[in-house]
């Protein structure tokens, strides 16, 4: 099944560690099909002074939903986040694997909502998402 994740950083290199978790990504999951030009973003959702680097990209996986959500959070801990996002408390982080899109999947449980509940309110995920998307109509 094809699955569309954003990237996100705004701590350190944040366009090498967005490489590196796209390089740990297809080795994990499955390979990489597409991915979006680089688009920087203030913070969404609290105040801080690093701007964001975000991207999107696609792969193809035969990874369940759950068990993508599984690598995606081990490999934000590989890449040093320390901390997840809770209650929509958001802060700095080094990076941040989102589930948007898996092809075919409609789903809400504690732990995974797909499609991404709030991607249509955020230009960070909707602007890549539709540049690699219209490469792949």
């Amino acid at each position: 099944m094809k699955v569309y994740l954003g990237l996100g950083s705004n701590l350190g290199n944040r366009e090498e560690t967005i490489n590196r978790a796209v390089e740990m990504l297809s080795g994990q999951i499955g390979p990489l099909v597409k991915r979006s030009s680089f688009y920087y973003s203030e913070p969404w959702g609290f105040e801080s002074a690093n701007d964001f680097c975000n991207i999107c990209a696609s792969f193809e996986t035969q990874l369940s939903p759950e068990e993508l959500l599984l690598v995606t959070q081990d490999i934000e801990k590989q890449l040093g986040r320390t901390q997840k996002s809770v209650n929509k408390e958001y802060h700095d982080r080094t990076i941040d694997i989102d589930i948007l899109i898996y092809e075919g999947v409609n789903m809400c449980t504690e732990k995974l909502t797909i499609p991404h509940p709030e991607m249509a309110k955020r230009a960070f995920m909707m602007v890549p998402l539709s540049e690699i998307m219209q490469e792949n109509a």
